[in-house]
């Protein structure tokens, strides 16, 4: 079985926004409320052979821990060196330090060199490891692909699958304008975790990084995954609204666990 919990769930710039007084970010900030308070987008895997294993490392890692009750993690999977999937490595290479262990993080090659570029010395306490090659994380087979990140470039998404062949799931946070290659991995999935930043954005298609959830409603028609939850939401999702969803997918809320079971 592999336990999967969602310890952030908002997009790059998180809810609250600083800036803004909205519905949304003011009942995220208030006391009373904070059903839509979310830190930027992280997902916790256990599992009985590997441990406790994270995807991605974004600027509210060490509040993420704290919430979680962790003080250590077995590995750090990587999608994309945007700061926001990135910004927590300095603090836990600092954690590592302290703790006398290495961290152990897994990216694809391009990845790993342009995070080396912008922060060297982390190599000193996290020893990073090219998984563009499969990998078997306990009794899961993990691969990655890139898929187009909009005007901001490229992003990884992560495919799981037990080695009994009865599950399996994708992790796909940062995405949008995915060719007919970069989709096939998500079709028939027990699984899909998708990132939709507004449920309809009207900015320009070519300004934009991410599906909405209009769009990825359409998509996963075709894809027939089981089950869907939607990531990397900005302040324009309410989790206070009924958005007429589909029985099967849903918003990811902060703390959500899900269970996938292989026996």
């Amino acid at each position: 079985m592999m336990r999967i919990w969602f310890r952030g769930t908002g997009d790059s710039m998180g809810v609250p926004r600083v800036y803004c007084d909205c519905e949304v970010c003011g009942e995220a900030r208030s006391e009373a409320g904070g059903v839509n308070r979310r830190l930027r987008s992280l997902v916790q895997l256990e599992e009985t052979e590997s441990g406790t294993t994270l995807i991605d490392c974004g600027p509210d890692w060490g509040r993420q821990m704290e919430a979680a009750g962790l003080r250590q993690v077995d590995r750090i999977l990587i999608t994309h060196a945007h700061f926001d999937h990135i910004g927590g490595l300095v603090e836990w290479s600092d954690a590592c330090r302290w703790l006398g262990k290495k961290g152990e993080a897994f990216a694809p090659a391009e990845v790993i060199a342009e995070i080396s570029a912008r922060f060297p010395w982390l190599h000193s306490h996290i020893q990073f490891t090219a998984n563009d090659e499969p990998m078997m994380l306990g009794q899961w087979r993990v691969t990655n692909w890139r898929v187009h990140h909009g005007k901001n470039g490229y992003s990884y998404a992560y495919r799981f699958d037990h080695v009994s062949g009865k599950k399996s799931w994708v992790y796909c946070s940062d995405a949008i304008g995915l060719t007919n290659e970069q989709q096939k991995p998500l079709y028939g999935l027990d699984l899909l975790v998708l990132g939709t930043s507004f449920y309809k954005e009207h900015f320009a298609y070519e300004t934009r990084s991410v599906y909405d959830v209009t769009e990825a409603l359409e998509l996963v028609k075709e894809w027939k995954p089981r089950r869907v939850c939607f990531t990397h939401m900005s302040h324009d999702i309410d989790l206070r609204k009924s958005y007429g969803l589909p029985e099967h997918i849903a918003f990811a809320s902060t703390g959500l666990e899900i269970r996938l079971e292989t026996v």
